[in-house]
């Protein structure tokens, strides 16, 4: 599926983030009340900008508390 939107390799940093949080802020709202089409956008532009941010950020941060071991301990 080709969603709308500018390519994710060719947003800043910034504008990645951005657009990340933005989609996070808008998912419960179109799972709600959205069209098919609309979710299926909405899912297949996440998948794009996620995967965009993970390629940039291999080596991210993890958080050890959200490990399956974290979880075990709290």
């Amino acid at each position: 599926m080709t969603t709308m939107g500018i390519d994710p390799a060719q947003l800043s940093d910034d504008d990645l983030i951005r657009e990340l949080r933005h989609l996070h802020v808008t998912r419960t709202d179109t799972f709600l009340h959205g069209s098919d089409d609309a979710l299926a956008t909405h899912t297949s532009r996440t998948n794009e900008l996620e995967s965009e941010y993970l390629r940039r950020n291999p080596d991210r941060e993890i958080d050890p508390n959200r490990l399956r071991e974290g979880a075990r301990a709290r």
